[in-house]
């Protein structure tokens, strides 16, 4: 059973950074393409990064510049670097699979205020 859990979250002020990770456990991890998602209070859970088990990245609009998506498949281990961080990038962030999504993991909370 594959588990995916997320860490690295806390509080930041506006302009800082934080460096998520997720541990994932299970033989898929390389062959995969991974993603952290976030959920705003009140919102939907959406995609922001992607990365192929080429290291292919993709990034949504609202992070475009600001987030850096990478891997470490020996480590079974996915990293979202935030730079620039704003109020609005505050929310639950998750990991997972985009295109065979398993259970979600708990979460890390990462909070952008002054």
């Amino acid at each position: 059973q594959v588990q995916l859990v997320e860490s690295g979250g806390g509080l930041v002020q506006p302009g800082g950074s934080l460096r998520l990770s997720c541990a994932a456990s299970g033989s898929i991890f390389s062959l995969k393409t991974l993603g952290w998602y976030r959920q705003a209070p009140g919102k939907q859970r959406e995609l922001v990064a992607q990365i192929t088990s080429g290291r292919t990245t993709n990034y949504a609009d609202s992070v475009q510049g600001r987030f850096t998506i990478s891997r470490d498949n020996a480590k079974k281990t996915v990293y979202l670097q935030m730079n620039s961080l704003k109020p609005e990038d505050t929310a639950v962030y998750y990991c997972n699979y985009p295109f065979s999504v398993v259970s979600w993991g708990q979460g890390t909370q990462v909070t952008v205020s002054s």
